[in-house]
């Protein structure tokens, strides 16, 4: 049952076309917020964009490819455009991907679409939306992981990226602070999304991915964990990683 937690709330929320994304997309416009649907694959978004329209909410879909500047600065723009203002950011977009191992069998190439996809594309959206956030102030929820938090082997390119975007979640809560900007991360496990799923088609879970206390974590899992970052019962919360791991970080 929506509480209108994000009543009034503008949000804008990358990879919100499926996924995570998408459960966080649909959560934040049932609680009040004009969501902003950005997402690289254009189709997708406008169609979760039209389901929070059905269901009475409020929402603009724009193309999104968190890897290019240009795309960043044209989605944040539309959203600005449409809305006047931006007062919550989640970085949600991100992946890793079946050619990712120890650095001894990984390629260059391979490393570094795993960092600008992860690490760079939360990086600019920072970059670019926080500027816009820094009259009014606002709230950032990024994207680590419970491989960021642990040794995760198999996995060098994915737990480098998630770890520093731990490190940039931190440093940022401290610079932002002063202009009432709160900057904090969501840490999940493995989530049963499709994409996660084909991934273990390649690669199933094993040793510490596979230590779900609680089960396996659902999109719906991690997507209440980002609105309580993003509302304001956190507003005193800042610099803080919540795992949502089903206790694998214990392990």
């Amino acid at each position: 049952m929506a509480n209108g937690r994000l009543e009034g709330k503008i949000a804008f929320i990358t990879g919100s076309a499926a996924g995570i994304g998408k459960a966080a997309a649909r959560l934040f416009a049932q609680e009040g917020a004009s969501v902003v649907v950005a997402d690289v694959n254009a189709d997708a978004a406008q169609a979760v964009a039209a389901l929070i329209h059905e269901a009475g909410g409020q929402a603009l879909h724009v193309h999104l490819d968190v890897t290019s500047e240009d795309s960043v600065i044209a989605a944040v723009e539309a959203a600005m455009q449409k809305y006047g203002r931006i007062d919550i950011l989640y970085n949600n977009a991100g992946a890793s991907f079946v050619g990712d191992s120890r650095v001894t069998r990984t390629s260059l190439e391979e490393f570094r679409r795993t960092i600008d996809l992860n690490l760079t594309g939360t990086w600019l959206c920072c970059k670019h939306v926080i500027a816009r956030m820094e009259a009014t102030g606002g709230a950032v929820v990024n994207t680590s992981s419970a491989a960021g938090l642990i040794g995760v082997p198999e996995l060098d390119s994915y737990t480098s990226s998630k770890g520093a975007i731990l490190a940039l979640t931190r440093s940022m809560a401290v610079e932002y602070a002063p202009a009432r900007i709160r900057v904090n991360a969501v840490a999940p496990t493995s989530v049963t999304t499709e994409r996660v799923l084909e991934l273990y088609k390649h690669r199933p879970p094993t040793g510490l991915r596979a230590k779900n206390l609680l089960g396996p974590a659902t999109p719906e899992d991690v997507a209440h964990a980002a609105l309580f970052l993003a509302s304001d019962d956190a507003r005193v919360i800042t610099g803080v990683v919540l795992p949502v791991d089903s206790g694998v970080t214990m392990c």
